[in-house]
Order: structure tokens, then C-alpha cells, then sequence
């Protein structure tokens, strides 16, 4: 049976690998939750030491255990302990890459030309690394426009099956609650491989957003180069930007020492966060374009005074020009960018039934920065799900439930959509519902972290099946909510996904009169 789950002896060897870690890490939570639930110097300890082996264990295997060490660094869920995103943030960009005679062999295999041929320059060094391959910089011959190629890694769709296989013999056992939930995304991992795939699928969702008047104003998504493509090779438009969450960390603790205080200072100051539902917020968007709006100004006649200054100093000697003060000072609105992901996501799923199933951070970046009006750039359309109809009408009555904190509409829905528990109990259903599709806090929680919640539910009313074409939706939500938990920024999904929602349902009622 092992064989048959691993598929190859390689697989049992890779298998046996993580087990042999995973297992006695996962008796060791178990205890000290049992044994010394209040101690946290030993809490600590444990996670510092865990998740420093796990991440040289992830390094080592590479294939699938880089993507659940990405999910970690992107606290899918508010799921994960500080340190251990901490630890393996280097995830996101740090995995060590393939030699360049593998990347050479793999691009002129897959396009049929010399490598010459094809680019002005290539840069051998990756700007990222992950679990299916990696990305290089480079300029096309001739036109001279800059690109990014992604190249696949040979050995990586033989590998990742079999260790999807070993999470979920391991969950079945450890947190079988996440069961359905792993498979169906391994179902959906499994369309990853084919890049021509990849870029058909990119080229839908730009034009969606084109359409629907995101791209290129509000957000960007990279035009890819059909005719420089193949199935482990994907040539697209260089979108030249730092990694969002990289660049909104720095821009707090550059505006904060601008003001002379450390980051935390800043953030704690009355005026600028709220504590709602037992957690700390950060500011408004409209407290902070309100705030920005007061800097500007300061900023604008800084450099009027610096100007006129200038003109009357200028002669005397030993005087210092004042330089022009640009609106890349400027503090950047994390509210509102966040609120912009969301919405984004928002019209895929609900306006184009087709959006991006794998939101983490490293797939978005901060573009025009220096402009002093930033745009999201949007890049890895790997991991499309399409919804049809029916459920979208389905989803769109359950954010509708949601926000209106509807809770037997909740768990009749959920129940409807393939939700499936040994006693279909309606009142764990809808805080199921929730917890996957909309918010997550202290007060939904009843005060306890998100994972040891979800396995009260478990415990309570064990799960049979999940509804399988929400389970991507789920992760988007978890993903986005993660994000907006890691920038305090915490929020409920159902405020910003209710006006797609009533748009459908209003649009499904006027084509059956």
C-alpha cells in the first residue's frame, strides 16, 4: 500500500525522509499542548528549534515540501507561529537554484533553438527560486525588450505526486480534517506542470482584467511570449518591482525612523490603529490617505522653501543646496493595497469565474513606487480555477449569508455546495463556513488560534468530504486574510466580495424573468 502511495522507491525513500522528522516534531507539540499548554519559554524553544530543522528538511527534499514551506511563510490562515514564517520566509525567493547547463539544456530542448538565438543577455543568477522551477531575467534579441523566463525543473512532476501523497497519509492520521482538502489540491497542483498551459491561462486573466478595468491602471499582469514558450518553458513581460510585502515592510520602518521612531512605535500610536474583535489594527486606508494628504503637504512646501532658498544662497559661500524632496517619501496606503488584492480576486472569482488559486505574496508585487501612486503587479498563473455558473449563484448567496450573519443559511448552503460531517451538524457548519470563506479573529475563534479552533470543529463533528470546488476559493480567502493578518491589516472577506456577490445574484434574477 506505502508503494502504491509513494509510487517508487524513490518516493518511500523521500517519504521515510519526512517522517522521520515530521513525526516525532508533531509528538512533541502534542505533549507539551497536553502537559505545558502555558508555558511559553518551552512553546518558544520548540518553534525556534522545529522550524530550523524543518526548513533544512524542506531545503533538502525540495519538490512539494517548498510549497507548504511557502504556505507557512505566508501564513495561509493566521495559521502559523511568528517564527516559523520568519524562518521559512527565505522560502519565497531564497530556494537555491538549478545550475545554468540544466537551465541552458532545459530552454533549448524546450524552444528548439540555441540560447543565442534567442536572448541579448540571459542573466545566470535567479531572481527566484521555488518548488517548480526557477526564474531569470533576460533581454530578447533583437527588440531588445526585457523579459523574465521561467524554467522547470526536470525531476519536479515526478516528485511532487508522491510527496502530496505522503501529507496526506500523514494527515490522516495527525490533522485529518485538512484530508479533502489536500486532495483537492493536489488535483489542482497537478495542471502546473504544462507552462503552455500556463500561458493561456495568463492571457485570459489579463485580458479579464483589462476588461474589467483593473489592468493596467490599478494593477498589472505580465503579457506573456506564446511563440517563446513550451511546456517547461515560459517567456514573459518583465514587471519591474519589489516584492509587495518586502516593500510595505521597509516603507513602515522607513517612514517610522523618517518620524524618529522604531516601527512599533509608530504603529502604536493612538491615532493611528484601532483593537476591534480582540485584535490590534493598523490604520484605515482612510485615516492613512488622510495622514499621507498632511506629509504631502509638508513635503510640497519643504520644497518651495528649498527652491526659493536655493535662488537667494545659492552665491554664499559654503551653503548646501536643498535637495527636491520626491513622493517616493511618501508612506505607502497598506489599507488600501490590501483592499485592492482583495478586490481584485473579487472580480476573478466572482465576476470572471477564473482566477489565480495560489495569492501568496510572493506572487505579488509593488510597482511605480516612485510615482507616489503605487499599482499591484500580479505574476504565477500556475494554479487557475474556473467555477462554473451554478456555483459562483452558490457563492455569491453565501457571502450574502456571511454578512448578514445568516447562520442556518450558512449551513444550509455549505451543506449544498458537498460540505459533508458524520452527524451534519448545522450549527459547526456555519462557523466552518466562516472561518474558510470569511474572516478569522479572537471573537469568531472563541479566543483560540485559527488551527486549534478548526480542530474543536473536527473533534466535535468529524468531516467526511469538503465541497470540493470551493476548497480553492477557501485557500485564495485564507491566503489574502493571512496577508492582512501579517500587515495588520485583518478583514473580514464578505465586506469587499457582498457588492460581486449582489451584482450576480441581482443578474441571475433579471434572466429568469
Amino acid at each position: 500500500m506505502m508503494m502504491d502511495e509513494m509510487g517508487s522507491l524513490e518516493g518511500l525513500s523521500r517519504s521515510l525522509s519526512f517522517y522521520s522528522l515530521g513525526i516525532p516534531t508533531y509528538l512533541r507539540y502534542r505533549y507539551l499542548q497536553h502537559f505545558h499548554n502555558d508555558d511559553e519559554a518551552r512553546w518558544q524553544a520548540l518553534h525556534e528549534e522545529a522550524a530550523a530543522a524543518g526548513l533544512e528538511k524542506i531545503k533538502e527534499l525540495r519538490g512539494f515540501y517548498i510549497k507548504t514551506g511557502q504556505m507557512c511563510a505566508t501564513n495561509v490562515g493566521n495559521a502559523f507561529p511568528p517564527t516559523w514564517r520568519k524562518t521559512m520566509s527565505v522560502l519565497q525567493d531564497g530556494v537555491p537554484g538549478k545550475p545554468m547547463d540544466v537551465v541552458r539544456d532545459t530552454i533549448e530542448e524546450g524552444l528548439g533553438k540555441k540560447m543565442e538565438e534567442v536572448f541579448e543577455s540571459f542573466d545566470p543568477e535567479p531572481i527566484g527560486a521555488a518548488s517548480i522551477g526557477q526564474v531569470h531575467s533576460a533581454v530578447l534579441k533583437g527588440a531588445g525588450r526585457k523579459v523574465v523566463v521561467k524554467v522547470q525543473y526536470p525531476e519536479v512532476e515526478r516528485l511532487f505526486r508522491g510527496d502530496v501523497r505522503t501529507l496526506i497519509l500523514f494527515c490522516k492520521i495527525a490533522q485529518p480534517v485538512h484530508v479533502p482538502a489536500l486532495e483537492e489540491i493536489e488535483k489542482q497542483f497537478m495542471t502546473e506542470f504544462d507552462y503552455l498551459e500556463e500561458c493561456r491561462k495568463l492571457t485570459t486573466v489579463r485580458g479579464n482584467l483589462v476588461k474589467g478595468g483593473w489592468a493596467p491602471g490599478r494593477c498589472q499582469v505580465p503579457e506573456p511570449v506564446p511563440e517563446l514558450s513550451s511546456k517547461n518553458v515560459l517567456v514573459m513581460e518583465e514587471l519591474e518591482g519589489a516584492k509587495l510585502v518586502d516593500a510595505l515592510h521597509a516603507d513602515a520602518e522607513r517612514y517610522a525612523a523618517m518620524l524618529g521612531k522604531t516601527l512599533e512605535e509608530f504603529l502604536k500610536e493612538e491615532e493611528m490603529n484601532t483593537l476591534k474583535d480582540g485584535e490590534r489594527r493598523g490604520p484605515s486606508k482612510e485615516v492613512m490617505d488622510a495622514y499621507i494628504a498632511v506629509q504631502d503637504a509638508k513635503r510640497r512646501a519643504s520644497n518651495l522653501a528649498g527652491l526659493v532658498a536655493n535662488a537667494v544662497w545659492f552665491w554664499w559661500p559654503g551653503y548646501e543646496k536643498k535637495r527636491w524632496v520626491g513622493k517616493e517619501t511618501l508612506p505607502i496606503n497598506h489599507g488600501r493595497m490590501v483592499d485592492e488584492l482583495i478586490d481584485v480576486h473579487g472580480h476573478e472569482i466572482f465576476v470572471d469565474g477564473y482566477f489565480n488559486a495560489d495569492p501568496h505574496p510572493g506572487n505579488m508585487l509593488l510597482l511605480d513606487q516612485e510615482t507616489g501612486s503605487p499599482r499591484i503587479g500580479l505574476i504565477d498563473y500556475g494554479q487557475v480555477k474556473e467555477l462554473t455558473r451554478e456555483n459562483i449563484v452558490i457563492l455569491s448567496k453565501m457571502m450574502v449569508a456571511l454578512q448578514e450573519d445568516n447562520e442556518p443559511e450558512m449551513a444550509r448552503l455549505i451543506f449544498e455546495a458537498g460540505y459533508k460531517t458524520k452527524e451534519m451538524r448545522p450549527d459547526l457548519a456555519a462557523k466552518y463556513a466562516r472561518v474558510s470563506l470569511d474572516e478569522d479573529n479572537k471573537k469568531v475563534c472563541n479566543g483560540k488560534h485559527v488551527q486549534v479552533f478548526m480542530e474543536e470543529l473536527e473533534a466535535q463533528d468529524p468531516v467526511v468530504d469538503l465541497p470540493r470546488e470551493f476548497v480553492m476559493v477557501g485557500r485564495v480567502s485564507l491566503m489574502l486574510r493571512g496577508l492582512g493578518h501579517s500587515l495588520k491589516q485583518p478583514r473580514r472577506l464578505s465586506d469587499h466580495w457582498i457588492k460581486y456577490a449582489r451584482a450576480v445574484l441581482k443578474e441571475e434574477e433579471t434572466r429568469r424573468r
